[in-house]
Order: C-alpha cells, then structure tokens, then sequence
C-alpha cells in the first residue's frame, strides 16, 4: 500500500494575477477559497472537489521557455469535466486557443494566461 493516499493541491506560478483570475473565475468559474492560508507572496486558490488549485505569484522560472503547442506533450495538471463541449464553448468565447486530445479521448488541452499546461477529460456524471 502507498504512503500517498490522494492529491491535496496543484501550484501553478501567475505573473499577473487579475489575468489568470479572469481566466480560473471568468472562463472556467472556479470558486475561490478564501479559509487557505496567507503567505509572503499574493496568490489564491481555487476548491476543485477535495483537491485544489493554487496560483502562486512568484517569478516564472521557465520564463521566456518555448512550449509545445499541444499542451499534452509538456508537463500539465488534468481536470475532470462533465460537459467538454460546454467547456470548449466557453473557451471559444473568451479567445483561449486550445487542441483535442490526439488520444482520442473526450479531453481538450489549453493553456492558462501564464502558459501553464491544462487537460480537462470529460466524465460525465
């Protein structure tokens, strides 16, 4: 048996804030949590089931890198969506470029304000 027993958070670095947070609230409408803890950088975090997203204002140390296009030949955090379609209308919508999963699967990859990596995989509930 693991020691692991499940994922808490993922960290994601956002140089600008009201971008990204136009982007996690805007488009994906992401609720924030406002009980996480404070710390010496601006940041927040968004509640995703039990687990959660944290954005982190603190300089980018892959600035300036060059990103595969498709986001799911680079590092990238997966989420669970019910409605793909809803969501790649909401994307649409708001000018967020992103490819479907050369898998074949039900998944969509797009990239944050920041370039972070994002999947989302339907699974409907």
């Amino acid at each position: 048996m693991s020691l692991i027993t499940r994922l808490h958070h993922a960290s994601l670095v956002a140089s600008d804030l009201a971008a990204s947070r136009a982007f996690y609230e805007g488009v994906l409408e992401l609720q924030v949590n406002p009980t996480r803890p404070k710390f010496a950088y601006d940041g927040v975090w968004y509640d995703i089931g039990e687990q959660m997203i944290h954005l982190l204002v603190v300089p980018n140390p892959d600035a300036g890198a060059v990103r595969p296009a498709h986001g799911g030949i680079d590092r990238h955090t997966a989420l669970l969506v019910d409605k793909l379609d809803e969501l790649a209308a909401r994307l649409e919508q708001a000018g967020v470029p992103y490819s479907l999963s050369k898998s074949g699967r039900r998944a969509l990859f797009c990239r944050d304000p920041e370039g972070n990596a994002l999947e989302f995989i339907e699974q409907p509930i």
